[in-house]
């Protein structure tokens, strides 16, 4: 399952507990993970969590209990084996999810909206490299979106860093993804972005164009787009 076709159902159960000025707090999820409403497609994971750190989890997929901790782990070597165990989880899977997932599936296919991407160059305070460009996903929904650089259609992992989804309180989200580089004649960045509105991927070039006594014309080129 990749990052952008893949969605969640969040169902928790919360327990807390105090001791002295110090509190203590608990949570569990049930979470059906999916890429298509065929039942088949469907992962189930029941998650504990103690002040927001996951502690264990059990797995549809493997039908196992993976720890984190020594707590999880005496307390999941009696509680998480056996058939009981199992046959109340695959219960859960099929009440919460397999149920759920396709209405839920329908209902993220008929409210997509499509991000509006600007590209441009911002000022660079490093003296590391001579450029950074900003690719900026406005407006878009729902959340999961993959935001990436590529170098003459190889993807950059270096020296690039974003934002997380930002909230912008209407229910549809922003986010920023910036490229520190070294420009070199005859290159092609691109930005390239990846989100559940879109049938393919969709990638804005940023094209170095005409040097002229060592100032640079910048324009931008985007693949199927216009209106910058």
């Amino acid at each position: 399952m990749s990052v952008l076709n893949l969605s969640s159902i969040h169902l928790l159960l919360l327990f807390s507990s105090l001791s002295g000025v110090d509190g203590y707090f608990g949570h569990f999820e049930m979470r059906c993970r999916f890429s298509s409403k065929d039942p088949r497609d469907i992962e189930f994971l029941l998650q504990v969590y103690g002040n927001k750190k996951l502690l264990g989890q059990y797995n549809s997929t493997t039908e196992k209990c993976t720890v984190y901790t020594q707590w999880m782990k005496n307390f999941t070597e009696t509680a998480c084996k056996g058939p009981a165990f199992l046959a109340e989880r695959r219960e859960e899977m099929k009440k919460y999810c397999s149920s759920n997932v396709p209405v839920v599936y329908e209902y993220l296919l008929d409210k997509t909206v499509e991000p509006y991407i600007r590209l441009r160059s911002v000022e660079l305070f490093s003296t590391r490299h001579l450029a950074m460009l900003v690719c900026s996903a406005y407006n878009f929904y729902p959340k999961p979106i993959r935001v990436t650089w590529l170098r003459d259609g190889q993807e950059v992992t270096s020296n690039v860093t974003s934002t997380e989804e930002l909230v912008n309180g209407d229910w549809t989200y922003q986010i920023h993804s910036h490229l520190e580089y070294t420009p070199t004649p005859g290159e092609r960045i691109t930005c390239m972005v990846e989100h559940f509105s879109l049938t393919e991927p969709k990638l804005y070039d940023w094209s170095k164009c005409v040097c002229v006594d060592l100032e640079c014309l910048n324009e931008i080129r985007v693949l199927g787009w216009e209106g910058l």
